[in-house]
């Protein structure tokens, strides 16, 4: 905690200490767990927007194009909703021949198809 003036300002470390305890507790850890989890979708749904938008395609077209409606695509597209086989599904859509997910360090990389 640091004063400004004659507020106290909290470092985000500090609040979610406060919160939700300290690192290597459960509960902060299911939170630190979450908050990865909610970015790797959001990294994902940037990707296909990008990607989507480099193939001139629609949210519509590229939704028929997988079996999906608009709604769907959008969705997926902010991170809120994925699953392995959407992903491959879509992506496989816009034209990707092969992918493969990185486990890192020793152990390695899987053909996801």
């Amino acid at each position: 905690m640091k004063r400004v003036g004659r507020f106290e300002a909290y470092t985000l470390d500090e609040c979610l200490d406060m919160h939700l305890g300290e690192k290597g507790t459960t509960r902060r850890d299911e939170h630190e767990r979450s908050v990865e989890a909610a970015l790797d979708a959001y990294r994902v749904g940037e990707a296909v927007r990008s990607i989507r938008k480099q193939r001139n395609l629609t949210q519509e077209e590229l939704g028929k194009r997988i079996g999906v409606n608009k709604a769907q695509i959008s969705k997926l597209e902010r991170g809120a909703s994925i699953t392995l086989s959407t992903m491959s599904r879509v992506f496989k859509a816009l034209g990707a021949a092969s992918a493969t997910l990185d486990l890192g360090g020793d152990m390695g990389k899987v053909a996801l198809w």
